[in-house]
């Protein structure tokens, strides 16, 4: 349950980052900065000695990288940690691989410093999440258990014609990697919105790529859904499906926030079930807040199967729990099970 102030600790070895971080959040009257630290031996004393219920961690920094910080933190005390991160190619593949060492969010830093205040309201929403989240989730044995079996596909190999929609949020990098390794090739297309910055998309998808049997991209205007491939939509762009005759494809695009996101999985879902009706899937994953509530309902109007991960399984339990009070979700499942709950809708 969210406490009543969120107490904040903020690591990183610009003094300017430091000071506008703390002026910012001290603004928001359930968030008190409680310390912050140019590097992480000074944040690892604060932390012992101030107990925060949140971190934000800065990448590079002198002395030891946020990185193996992060690792230490996670191993000896773990908690809820946000990494901030150049927005930059580089930055995306490290902020992955801190997700992969435990870290629950990811911020894009600005290129200037004086800029950081315009983070405001997103840092103050991840915080938010991050204070819910919980942390060590993937070392459970029910999310883990038998998350690298790929599932057969003989049976899809007439179902071309299905799409397979998916939303995420906070703790989604990891849940999708967990759902999309289990699939076979002749698995139905994906279209895919996680709540993530430009250039993280990017190295996500990549990642993503190497690690499936499915091809898994980061979505071009006019990518074409097909079997076996997984198109991820990119930071700061809404992704719609489109349908032309027996043909989907996908049109990315700018456009105000919905939900106060972009991508949003609300736009996702309501294309999808304009386009694909009952020919869709949609799955909805952990994250904060209502993203694809409404746009999982238009999907089951328009007859889709849905699915929800279950409140155990989840990071953060927003999402999934908007969706189902909407009654939106037809089943709800532990995350271990969301990839044979797919090839069972199908």
């Amino acid at each position: 349950m969210l406490k009543d102030v969120i107490k904040v600790l903020i690591v990183d070895d610009s003094a300017i980052v430091r000071k506008i971080f703390t002026e910012e959040l001290s603004r928001e009257p359930e968030i008190e900065v409680v310390g912050t630290a140019p590097d992480p031996y000074i944040a690892r004393d604060k932390i012992v000695k101030l107990k925060p219920d949140v971190v934000t961690l800065d990448i590079e920094m002198p002395r030891m990288d946020g990185i193996t910080f992060l690792k230490k933190l996670m191993k000896y005390y773990p908690l809820p940690v946000i990494i901030v991160s150049s927005l930059t190619s580089e930055g995306g593949k490290l902020a992955l691989e801190a997700i992969e060492s435990g870290a629950v969010e990811v911020l894009s830093k600005p290129g200037a410093a004086y800029t950081v205040g315009h983070m405001k309201q997103q840092l103050a929403d991840k915080i938010r999440a991050a204070a819910r989240a919980r942390v060590a989730r993937y070392d459970d044995h029910e999310v883990s258990d038998g998350a690298c079996v790929k599932i057969s596909g003989h049976a899809l190999k007439e179902t071309t014609n299905k799409v397979i929609a998916i939303g995420a949020s906070t703790g989604g990098t990891e849940a999708l990697k967990k759902i999309l390794v289990q699939l076979p090739v002749t698995i139905p297309g994906l279209v895919v919105v996680q709540h993530m910055p430009p250039k993280f998309t990017t190295a996500f998808a990549e990642r993503l790529d190497g690690l499936c049997a499915i091809e898994v991209k980061e979505a071009l205007d006019g990518d074409a859904v097909l079997p076996g491939r997984a198109l991820i939509a990119p930071g700061n762009y809404h992704m719609l499906l489109r349908r032309s005759g027996a043909r989907y494809y996908v049109t990315v695009k700018t456009g105000p926030m919905v939900c106060h996101q972009r991508p949003s999985v609300d736009v996702l879902f309501e294309s999808t079930a304009e386009y694909a009706g009952p020919n869709a899937v949609g799955v909805i994953l952990t994250g904060m807040g209502s993203d694809g509530a409404r746009g999982m309902v238009k999907m089951r109007q328009a007859g889709a199967r849905t699915i929800g991960q279950d409140e155990a399984s989840s990071v953060v339990y927003g999402m999934p729990k908007e969706a189902a009070k909407a009654g939106a979700v037809e089943r709800e499942v532990p995350l271990g099970h969301i990839a044979r709950e797919i090839m069972n809708a199908l």
